[in-house]
């Protein structure tokens, strides 16, 4: 579904990617993990076209998308949900999520969409009406991946959705997104959370100094002796 060919990204004069390449099948859950700095969203910055890369290319159902305008990339079925959620705290939940569904074909959808959601996040029905700033940080991070969702996206990119998070609530949040991957939509997940990442992604890339180091199936490099000294304490 995504391919991703020896990018390299800067800004201005200083380079954070270099020659990162990766794949992700479709319905499959891929994660990126990595040390803070190490280059994993500004990874994602490029696929959504935030960024644009120096050299290299990105493909996505292959189609190239490297040099196409962030709507087109939205509407060809990428969606990504931002470190931190960036919610508009003084506007409701259901105003937050309906401002995810801002294409053509995913304001059709709308209603069923939000129903879909609310599936998935029952809370967030209950809350529809709540100011989005006055939720719990659990609940803002469920408003925000609901919000990702409201394009109806076939890859959904999701940066550190378990920051700030405590453990009972950064379990609650993973099982959601196993749930939305269970129903068919792909999964790229950057996480700091890296014990936890490989315990479900079914592919992984690790980065360091932004550069991919290594790969595989999540299970292997939870096994990896490299990746349990780094990014384990073992």
């Amino acid at each position: 579904m995504l391919s991703v060919n020896q990018i390299q990204v800067a800004y201005s004069d200083v380079q954070v990617l270099w020659d990162v390449s990766m794949k992700v099948q479709s319905k499959e859950f891929a994660a990126m993990v990595g040390a803070n700095g190490a280059g994993k969203s500004t990874t994602l910055n490029t696929i959504s076209a935030l960024l644009r890369p120096r050299s290299g290319t990105i493909e996505f159902n292959g189609e190239r998308i490297d040099r196409a305008p962030t709507s087109q990339v939205v509407e060809l079925g990428i969606s990504q949900v931002p470190e931190g959620r960036r919610l508009f705290p003084e506007m409701t939940v259901l105003e937050n999520l309906e401002l995810g569904s801002f294409m053509a074909e995913a304001k059709r959808r709308r209603n069923e969409t939000i129903d879909w959601v609310y599936n998935i996040f029952p809370r967030l029905k209950e809350r529809r009406n709540q100011l989005a700033g006055t939720l719990s940080g659990g609940e803002q991070q469920m408003v925000a991946v609901g919000r990702g969702l409201m394009s109806r996206p076939k890859l959904l990119m999701l940066d550190e959705p378990s920051l700030g998070l405590a453990p009972i609530l950064v379990q609650e949040v993973f099982k959601s997104l196993e749930r939305v991957n269970e129903e068919g939509v792909t999964i790229l997940l950057v996480e700091q959370n890296v014990k936890h990442t490989l315990t479900i992604a079914t592919h992984a890339y690790v980065l360091e100094n932004g550069r991919v180091v290594m790969e595989g199936k999540g299970v292997d490099l939870l096994n990896n002796n490299h990746v349990k000294k780094a990014y384990l304490g073992i």
